[in-house]
């Protein structure tokens, strides 16, 4: 993937343009595991298995693919410790902690919905 970057162009903070950069971000972070990360490493920082033990159906893969990404887009910062074997932690940059704010919102939201949601596929799918 080639990274864009932003010239001071509006276009490329236009998240309705399919080759904006904000839409590139915007699809890296708007993810089911991207969220679950963000969510678990709060003001903490955790070591890859404690990741994955508090992320519950992440494969070792996936967790993988989204620490890399999350890095790579400046919201995780990862430490690495010469040990044998090597310790590496992860914990949220200043960036990642404004969108656990964003990601706070949305599970607050999905808390206070959950039974009406619920209800309202029970319905649709009748």
């Amino acid at each position: 993937m080639v990274t864009k970057q932003l010239k001071g162009s509006s276009n490329e903070a236009d998240l309705t343009r399919a080759d904006s950069l904000a839409r590139e971000i915007f699809s890296d972070v708007a993810n089911k595991w991207a969220f679950l990360i963000i969510e678990s490493l709060g003001e903490r920082t955790l070591r890859f298995s404690e990741l994955r033990n508090e992320i519950e159906g992440i494969s070792h893969k996936m967790l993988t693919q989204n620490l890399r990404m999350l890095e790579r887009n400046g919201l995780v910062e990862r430490s690495v410790y010469p040990t044998v074997p090597p310790r590496v932690e992860y914990t949220l940059t200043t960036p990642g902690q404004a969108l656990r704010a964003t990601v706070d919102g949305m599970c607050a939201w999905t808390h206070r919905y959950l039974g009406h949601i619920e209800s309202s596929r029970r319905r649709f799918d009748t």
